[in-house]
Order: C-alpha cells, then sequence, then structure tokens
C-alpha cells in the first residue's frame, strides 16, 4: 500500500514539476537561510542529452548535472566552475538543472529509479543517500578510490564514511557542516558567564541571561520546520540509545515507544520558554539577522554554513564564538557528536559516459572546486588543503577544526528517517512550543505516522 501510495505521488510531482531536466529557477530559503533566488538558466542547451558524435575536437560528451541550489551564490558558483571546466574540455557539455531543498528530495527520489536518473547528482550523506543506492541506479566507487588515491586521499575519511555503506562508497563528498550554538562573547564576559557543556548549565545559563534584562536569551525562528528538526535531531542523538535510535529512524521497524522521546520533547518544551514570545512567526534568518546580529538574543543555534551570512549583518566589533549542544545528564547518547553530515555527488551507473562522468567529479571535488565552494558560498570543502588562511575566515578554520575532532558527525533529522515521520514531528515540537500540544500527545502522533509506514 505503502509504494502504491508513493508511486500515486511520484505521478502527480512528475505532471507538475515535469521529468525532464530543465533549467535552475526556485524560491524559499530551506537551509539555505540569506540567499537570494536566481532567475531561471539553463548552462548549456547545445546538445541534446546522451548525444555522441565524433569531429576534430574528438567524441562529443553531454553529461547531464542536477543540484539542490538554485540560488546565489552558490547557482553562480556552479555556472562559472561549469564553464571553466567546459573550456578545458571542449568535447564536454554540461546541462545543469537544480531546484530548492524539499523540491530537489521529492524530485531525485522520483527519477532515481528511471531512465530519467540525471548523470550526476548532488546527495545529501547518511539515510538519504542509502535511499538513493537503494534503486540500485547508483555507481559504486571503490575502483575510482583505490585507482587513484593521489585524489581520494585528500578527502577526509568522515567525510567519505557518510557515503559508505557494507564497505561500498557512492560518493565523492564535496562539503562537510556541522551545526553548534553561537554566542555573543562580549555578552558573556560582562555577564561572567562561562560555556556550558551539560543542558543543567546551559538553563543556567539562561537563567542568568534572562535575569540580566536579555527576554530573549536563545533564539530560533519556529516557522521553519527544518530549523526544528534540526534541534530534534541532536537531542535525540544526544539522549536516547543510539541502538533505539538505529530501529526507530528505519520505516520498516520504527516504533518510537521509548519514553526517552518524551524527555526529549520536555526539554524542548523548556528551551522554548527562552525564545521570546514572537519565536514562533518569525523565520530562521529573520532570528540570525534581527535578533542574534544585533545582540537582542545572545544565542543561536546556527550552521556553520552561515559563518559568512552572519558576517554580513553584523557590527564592526561584533565577536561570537562557538560551543557544542550540551550534554544530557541522563542521556545515553554520544555528548561528542556534532550534528551536521556531509554533502557530494553520486553518478547514475546508467549514465552513457562514466568515464567522463568520473573525471568532473573528480574535477568538483578538489582543492580547485573545494577553493570555490569556500570562497564564494562560505561553506567548508571536504578536500584537503582547500580551505586555509588565505581563503578562508577565522570562525571557518575554527568551525573545520570542531567538525574534525568530533567523535560522530550526526545527520541532519530530516534526512535520517522518512518524512511522514519528521515531518509529524516537526509540526509536533511547534505546537508545543504554542502550548497547543504536549510531548506525549506529539509522540504519540509520532508513534501513529511510523506504524503506518509497516
Amino acid at each position: 500500500m505503502r509504494k502504491s501510495i508513493r508511486k500515486i505521488m511520484a505521478l502527480a510531482l512528475a505532471l507538475t514539476m515535469g521529468l525532464s531536466l530543465t533549467g535552475c529557477g526556485g524560491s524559499g530559503s530551506g537551509g539555505d537561510a540569506g540567499t537570494t533566488a536566481a532567475p531561471d538558466h539553463k548552462t548549456s542547451d547545445t546538445a541534446a542529452a546522451g548525444s555522441e558524435a565524433k569531429d576534430g575536437s574528438g567524441e562529443k560528451v553531454v553529461i547531464n548535472f542536477f543540484h539542490r541550489w538554485p540560488n546565489d551564490p552558490k547557482n553562480s558558483m556552479f555556472q562559472e566552475l561549469i564553464q571553466e571546466y567546459m573550456a578545458e574540455n571542449p568535447n564536454v557539455t554540461i546541462n545543469m538543472d537544480c531546484i530548492l531543498n524539499d523540491q530537489y528530495k521529492e524530485k531525485i527520489r522520483m527519477v532515481v529509479a528511471t531512465d530519467e536518473i540525471p548523470d550526476i547528482f548532488s546527495s545529501w550523506s547518511g539515510t538519504f543517500a542509502k535511499e538513493m543506492i537503494d534503486s540500485g541506479n547508483v555507481m559504486e566507487l571503490n575502483d575510482i578510490y583505490d585507482g587513484d588515491t593521489e585524489w581520494s586521499s585528500k578527502i577526509a575519511s568522515a567525510s567519505v564514511d557518510g557515503f559508505t555503506f557494507d564497505g561500498k562508497i557512492y560518493g565523492g563528498p564535496w562539503s562537510q557542516d556541522g551545526k553548534a550554538f553561537y554566542y555573543n562573547k562580549k555578552i558573556f564576559a560582562e555577564n561572567n558567564l562561562e560555556v556550558p557543556k551539560t543542558w543543567n548549565e546551559f538553563i543556567a545559563v539562561l537563567d542568568a541571561l534572562k535575569a540580566a534584562g536579555y527576554e530573549t536569551p536563545v533564539v530560533e525562528g519556529l516557522s521553519d520546520n527544518w530549523a526544528i528538526l534540526h534541534y530534534l535531531g541532536t537531542m535525540n542523538q544526544r539522549m536516547v540509545d543510539p541502538a533505539v535510535i538505529a530501529k526507530d529512524y528505519d520505516a520498516a521497524t520504527g516504533e518510537f515507544t521509548d519514553p526517552a522521546y518524551v524527555e526529549v520533547l520536555e526539554k524542548w518544551k523548556q528551551l522554548t520558554s527562552y525564545m521570546g514570545d514572537t519565536c514562533v512567526a518569525i523565520d530562521h534568518e529573520t532570528a540570525r539577522n534581527t535578533y542574534f546580529a544585533t545582540g537582542e538574543a545572545p544565542i543561536m543555534y546556527l550552521q556553520f554554513a552561515e559563518i559568512t551570512m552572519l558576517e554580513k549583518v553584523i557590527p564592526e566589533g561584533f565577536e561570537y564564538g562557538f560551543f557544542n549542544f550540551p550534554a544530557f545528564e541522563d542521556g545515553k547518547g554520544d555528548p561528542e557528536g556534532l550534528t551536521g553530515a556531509p554533502e557530494g555527488f553520486m553518478i547514475s551507473n546508467k549514465a552513457k559516459n562514466p568515464e567522463e562522468c568520473v573525471k568532473f567529479l573528480k574535477w568538483l571535488v578538489s582543492k580547485k572546486g573545494g577553493e570555490a565552494l569556500t570562497t564564494k558560498s562560505g561553506e567548508i570543502s571536504s578536500v584537503a588543503g582547500a580551505v586555509d588562511e588565505t581563503n578562508a575566515l577565522p570562525a571557518q578554520l575554527e568551525a573545520m577544526e570542531i567538525i574534525k575532532s568530533a567523535s560522530t558527525l550526526v545527520p541532519w533529522f530530516d534526512n535520517a528517517c522518512d518524512a511522514s515521520v519528521y515531518t509529524v514531528y516537526g509540526q509536533g515540537a511547534q505546537a508545543i512550543a504554542t502550548g497547543d500540544e504536549t510531548p506525549e500527545s506529539v509522540m504519540e502522533q509520532v508513534k501513529e505516522a511510523a506504524a503506518a509506514l509497516h
């Protein structure tokens, strides 16, 4: 029944979005908060997909490339990189298509099991990557990694792990990210506050800030479901037994009956009481730019990819630091884990020109591609040597060290389990913040959503 419903949804989506890979476009912020939508654009349409001909410049090759970043600066960055690559390889034409986040998730899930699968496409790591692999249409890359150690040895091993399943590698990780609490150093110093390491210490810091006159000691834009899910994924990882999470996040076995999940939502309810009355009415970008960047809220949970966005709006002299999500005193998870998984690219095993696809992937996942990623979009490359003091901000270098030192990288919650589960979870958590639901009632809804999958 579940498979039939998904097929119906896929067909409906195909009618609205189209199966063909057309030009880049899209809107909304999603996890790329603070970006500006780019106009519709097709990098190249000079040849039809899969066409081949010969002339003096060699065999003509067309590569269809699909990713999730239609907004600038990334969209422009990819356009520039592709134009440079085609100039270096005049026999290659790269057709680029892109749509934003949630739409991308739906479309790539739909086409990955069909003849419409792009030659190269972007993918989150972890469970999302596994879903792509289960289609049977993703190229295994072990021979590529083993055959070119000069290239593969420069990629962070933790990032490669996110695309490795049963000893087989299926992706080239391009970026690595993490999520941490950013804090206002001046405000902490003025109030003699230390960075908290445990949940109780964190609550004590929030109480002290509230007593000092900060009505919103920690801020978040709870109108963005994805932002809520970043909290819940981390908090579950800190609190719940890892074996229980592994079972519950699997659509075939998930139950969500462990009482630790209710404890997490109780702590979530406690945390949202410090976020101010407007938190449910604003989005993540507004919370970052209007509250944290101005000093109105001393603490915010942000991705390291947001460093450059923050730097654009903070006043001169504004200093911020990082601390990882505090450990739960009664938690069964790893308190040294860091939420934030790598992203990268996969190659279809149906590609008509697999060697050229591999060559292009290697070119993207390289020092050149990594430097472009850092300098133009502010994200941190997975490639050694791509990020250094010549092209990165001090905060980005610090963030990179935090990523390296993490005991494990925890996938984003909305990439770790089925959409029908995390959607109910996020909406329920928002209702807890408004007082319309209780932790117990939300978990009953999550249980029902999980049970419906098997």
